[in-house]
C-alpha cells in the first residue's frame, strides 16, 4: 500500500530516510501556489503512536520561527500517522561539521548565534527541547546556510506538561543536573538546554565531543567515563584548536555544573564573543513573537487524530493485522529512533 493512500494533497517525490519506528518521504504539497516541497514523517498506526508522539506534535505546532523547522499538519492514512513539515535540503549540522573536520571560529559563531536565537524563541514560547544537538539542527541549501532546530520528541511545555524529571536526551549533551536526577526530582529543562548549546559550540569548533577522549574508543566503560567527566566538567581544547580567549570564556560560563550559576540566554546574548558580527536586527528578532498561523490545527483536532491513530491498521479482511502490531515500546526507544531519520538529508 502506498504510504499516502488516497491523499490527493501531497504527491510523493522520493524516499528520504527510514528508522526503526518510521520513515520520511519528500513530497510535493499541491495545495500551495507555487507548489512546495515538504518532508512527511510516517509512523505506523497502533502502539507506536504513543503519548510522546502526541507531545511532540502539540509542542511543535505552535512554533513559527526562521530558525525552527515549520510544522505543517498532521493527518491519517489507512496505515500511518503522517506529520508534514518544512523540508530543509542541506542536511544536518553533524554531517556538516564532520565533513569540515570542525569549523573556523567565525563560522561557528554564525551558527551559534542562530542556535541561540532559535532556543530563545523556544523558551519564550514555554518549550524546553531537552535534546539540543547537532543532529537535531538542519541546514538549508543556501551558500551561507541558515540553521533550523528540529525534533521535539523530548520537549516539555512549562504550562501544559509536567516539569522535567526524567533522564532523557543524548548522553554527550546531557547537563549534570539531568544526569543526577533521581525519581521524584525535577530540573529546569530550559537551563539544561543552555548546557547542550555549549556542548554544540565546542563540537562545532573542535569536531569532537568535549567529554570524550580518543583513548576511550574501545573501552567498555566509555559511557561511564564520559558521564564522570561531565559531572566534573573536565574538558579542554586540543593544542591545534586556536579558540580565542573570548570564546573560551563564554564556554567556561555555559558549561557550569551548578544550573543556578550557569549563564542564561540573556547572559550569552550580552557576551562580547556572541555579539561580534551579529547581523542587524537579530538581537530584537524575538521581541515580537508571531501569532499562530490562521487555520493551524487545534489541540482538539490533533487529539482526535491521535486517538484514531492509536487504532492499528486493518488487515485485508478488515481484521487487525498482527503484522502491524509491535510490542509496547518505551520512551527512550521511540526518541532514539529519530537520530536515524535525517529529515533534511538526501539519500
Amino acid at each position: 500500500m502506498e504510504s499516502l493512500g488516497q491523499n490527493v494533497k501531497y504527491q510523493k517525490i522520493r524516499d528520504l530516510n527510514s528508522g526503526t519506528f518510521g520513515f520520511v518521504e519528500l513530497a510535493l504539497d499541491k495545495s500551495t501556489v507555487p507548489e512546495q516541497q515538504v518532508a512527511i514523517k510516517f509512523i505506523e498506526r497502533g502502539e507506536k503512536v504513543t503519548k510522546y508522539v502526541e507531545r511532540e506534535i502539540l509542542n511543535h505546532r505552535v512554533l513559527m520561527h526562521p530558525h525552527i523547522v515549520q510544522f505543517k499538519e498532521v493527518f491519517l492514512t489507512p496505515r500511518y500517522l503522517a506529520i508534514a513539515m518544512e523540508y530543509v535540503a542541506g542536511g544536518d549540522m553533524f554531517e556538516y561539521v564532520v565533513r569540515k573536520g570542525g569549523l573556523k571560529e567565525s563560522e561557528a559563531r554564525w551558527f551559534f548565534q542562530q542556535l541561540i536565537v532559535g532556543v530563545d524563541y523556544l523558551h519564550r514560547m514555554g518549550v524546553a527541547s531537552r535534546d539540543i544537538k547537532l543532529e537535531n539542527t538542519l541546514l538549508d541549501s543556501s551558500p551561507r546556510p541558515l540553521l533550523k532546530i528540529c525534533d521535539f520528541g523530548y520537549s516539555k511545555h512549562e504550562k501544559f506538561q509536567s516539569a522535567p524529571g526524567s533522564r532523557v536526551g543524548t548522553p554527550a549533551y546531557l547537563a549534570p543536573e539531568v544526569i543526577m536526577t533521581t525519581k521524584g526530582q525535577t530540573y529546569d529543562g530550559k537551563v539544561a538546554d543552555i548546557w547542550s548549546c555549549g556542548v554544540m559550540l565546542y563540537v562545532m569548533l573542535v569536531g569532537a565531543y568535549p567529554f570524550e577522549r580518543p583513548e576511550d574508543k574501545h573501552d567498555n566503560q566509555k559511557l561511564q567515563k564520559m558521564i564522570q567527566r561531565i559531572l566534573k566538567v573536565e574538558y579542554e581544547f586540543p593544542p591545534h584548536i586556536k579558540a580565542s580567549r573570548e570564546c573560551r570564556d563564554l564556554l567556561n560560563r555555559i558549561l557550569v555544573p551548578d544550573p543556578a550559576r550557569r549563564f542564561s540566554l540573556l547572559d550569552i546574548q550580552r557576551h562580547a564573543w556572541y555579539r561580534k558580527d551579529l547581523p542587524p536586527g537579530v538581537a530584537e528578532m524575538n521581541d515580537n513573537l508571531p501569532a499562530p498561523a490562521p487555520g493551524i490545527q487545534t489541540v482538539e483536532d490533533i487529539s482526535k487524530i491521535m486517538q484514531e491513530a492509536r487504532t492499528p491498521p486493518a488487515g485485508p479482511a478488515g481484521w487487525e493485522n498482527d503484522e502491524y502490531i509491535d510490542d509496547a515500546m518505551d520512551q527512550e526507544a521511540y526518541e532514539s529512533s529519530f537520530d536515524e531519520w535525517g529529515m533534511g538529508t538526501s539519500m
